[in-house]
């Protein structure tokens, strides 16, 4: 299985940002991932829709975006309408999760579920027909640069297992890099989202290829 390189363009320079895309893009990115951060969910503020709606022309690659606001159920489908073509929300961010990726799935967009460090592999249990992916936190949600908990390889094995034969791909956000990277995939991982380590230098390309390759 070839892995799935989605740069996360919370590490990207925000005067840039078209541009920022742009060279993701032609640098080989398979998702562009978009943090959205409501301040209270987790403590940062980032994009909104009319940010994602600005930097769809830009790109015709996936939007992956990952909703870390609560409640999220009342604004899928301003992201929706804003270009997303994959939306996920927290377990924690509605008491209805169920109902929230049913809307998701009812707006045409592919429903994802992430699981904070602390979050049970369990609360996938009642779902799994709901979903299109799933996102494990490797560091607690709310700023880039943070380190890898190890703990959560375990985590994708275990969300793996559940997954079986569905056709769900699994994603990991949080301290991927080179060094990380192999675990990750050996665990199961299907999406790599990168921020740091994808625009640490002007070399996205190089970056991103060297996160692939470990992966391999």
């Amino acid at each position: 299985m070839t892995v799935k390189i989605a740069p996360s363009i919370l590490s990207a320079d925000f005067a840039r940002l078209g541009e920022e895309v742009r060279a993701v893009d032609a640098a080989g990115a398979d998702y562009i991932h978009i943090d959205v951060m409501d301040g209270h969910f987790v403590p940062n503020l980032t994009f909104g829709p009319p940010v994602i709606r600005a930097l769809r022309p830009h790109t015709k690659k996936t939007f992956d975006v990952h909703l870390m606001i609560v409640p999220a159920q009342p604004f899928l489908k301003d992201y929706a309408d804003a270009g997303a073509d994959i939306i996920t929300v927290h377990a924690e961010a509605d008491v209805h999760l169920d109902r929230s990726l049913q809307v998701i799935r009812s707006l045409g967009k592919k429903a994802g579920v992430s699981l904070n460090p602390a979050t049970p592999v369990g609360i996938l249990e009642h779902i799994l027909d709901r979903l299109d992916l799933v996102l494990v936190m490797s560091v607690n949600p709310g700023f880039g640069g943070q380190g890898f908990i190890e703990s959560q390889v375990d985590k994708i094995r275990r969300v793996r297992d559940m997954v079986g034969r569905r056709p769900i791909e699994i994603e990991v956000d949080g301290g991927v890099s080179p060094e990380t990277a192999a675990r990750c995939a050996e665990a199961g991982a299907g999406v790599l989202v990168a921020g740091s380590a994808v625009f640490r230098t002007p070399d996205y390309a190089g970056n991103i290829a060297a996160i692939r390759d470990a992966a391999r």
